[in-house]
C-alpha cells in the first residue's frame, strides 16, 4: 500500500490529511492507528480524510478518525486544516467552502488574512442528540466521579463537550479528571472534557482532554463548546478569545438557533508518502 499524505496542524492540534479523491484509500481502525502512532508511524492526533462529496450542495465530504481509531463526527482545528490542504492542492479554486461531515454540512472560509474562518453550526442541547443521560435539559449538570460531584456545562458541536470551570488552567486535573470522564457511563458515546478559566468577559483559557487522543494542544470545538458554556452563564460575552496551550481563537455566537464561528490559522508542516 502506498500512500501520499500532508501533515498539518492547528494551534499544535496536528493531523495527517489524506486526498481519498485522486488515490484508493481504505481507512480501517488499524491503518489510523498505525499512522497516528508518534514512534512508529508518522504520529498525529487525527487522521483526516478528504473525499468527493456525498450530499447536494457539498464541494467535499470530511471523514475523521482518532489516533486510537474509532471514527468521530466533528474537529474545529481540522477543519480548518482542511481548507487549507484542499486550496494548496489544487482541489479547489473557492474561497468559501461546504463540506459535509457525519455532524452535518460544514461551512469553511479562507480568509484574505490567511486565517481559515469555519462556521460550526447550532450548538446541540438535546440530551439525546449529544447524547448525554439526564432527566431534563439544564443550563449545567452535576455529575459524580467517585466521591466527588462536579459541575459541567453539556453541549454538542457535532461532537459532546463537557466543560468545567476551573480557577486555574495549570492546575486542573485534565489527565485524572478527563480520563475518567470521557468514559463515564453518562456518556453513551465519550465525551470531550474542557477545563476553562475566564480572564474576563472577552478572554478565557482552555485545556482540553479529548475522546480517542487524551489532551491535545488545541481542541477547536471544544474553544466553540467553551464559548457557548460562559455565554449560557453570562461570564462571557457574545465575542471572545479563546487561549489553548497551542495558540488563540477568535469565537463568536449570537446566542440559540445560532451558529458559532471559530476563526484561527492552519499549518502546512510536510508531504509524504505511507509505503507499508
Amino acid at each position: 500500500m502506498s500512500l501520499k499524505f500532508s501533515k498539518m496542524h492547528g494551534l499544535g492540534n496536528d493531523f495527517v490529511l489524506i486526498d481519498a479523491i485522486n488515490q484508493k484509500v481504505n481507512m480501517t481502525a488499524s491503518l489510523a492507528q498505525a499512522m497516528a502512532d508518534r514512534r512508529f508511524g508518522v504520529g498525529c492526533d487525527q487522521i483526516l480524510l478528504v473525499e468527493s462529496p456525498n450530499t447536494q450542495g457539498a464541494e467535499f465530504s470530511y471523514r475523521i478518525f482518532n489516533r486510537d481509531g474509532s471514527e468521530v463526527s466533528q474537529c474545529g482545528n481540522g477543519a480548518r486544516c482542511f481548507a487549507k490542504y484542499v486550496s494548496n492542492k489544487g482541489l479547489t479554486q473557492n474561497t468559501r467552502i461546504s463540506v459535509s461531515t457525519l455532524a452535518g454540512q460544514l461551512e469553511l472560509t479562507l480568509e484574505k488574512t490567511g486565517l481559515i474562518t469555519v462556521n460550526m453550526g447550532a450548538p446541540i442541547f438535546t440530551l439525546s442528540a449529544i447524547p448525554f443521560i439526564a432527566g431534563k435539559v439544564a443550563n449545567s449538570y452535576s455529575i459524580e466521579i467517585g466521591s466527588k460531584t462536579l459541575t459541567a456545562n453539556i453541549l454538542s458541536l457535532g461532537n459532546p463537550h463537557a466543560i468545567f470551570q476551573v480557577d486555574d488552567v495549570e492546575l486542573a486535573e485534565v489527565t485524572r479528571i478527563g480520563s475518567s470522564l470521557q468514559s463515564h457511563d453518562r456518556f453513551p458515546k465519550q465525551v470531550n472534557v474542557g477545563f476553562m478559566q475566564v480572564l474576563d468577559r472577552n478572554n478565557f483559557k482552555l485545556r482540553v482532554f479529548e475522546r480517542g487522543a487524551g489532551e491535545t494542544p488545541a481542541c477547536g470545538s471544544g474553544a466553540c463548546a467553551a464559548l457557548v458554556a460562559g455565554i449560557m452563564l453570562d461570564i462571557i460575552d457574545t465575542q471572545a478569545t479563546g487561549y489553548l496551550p497551542g495558540g488563540e481563537l477568535t469565537l463568536s455566537w449570537q446566542g440559540q438557533g445560532h451558529s458559532v464561528f471559530k476563526t484561527g490559522p492552519a499549518e502546512f508542516v510536510y508531504d509524504g508518502i505511507w509505503t507499508r
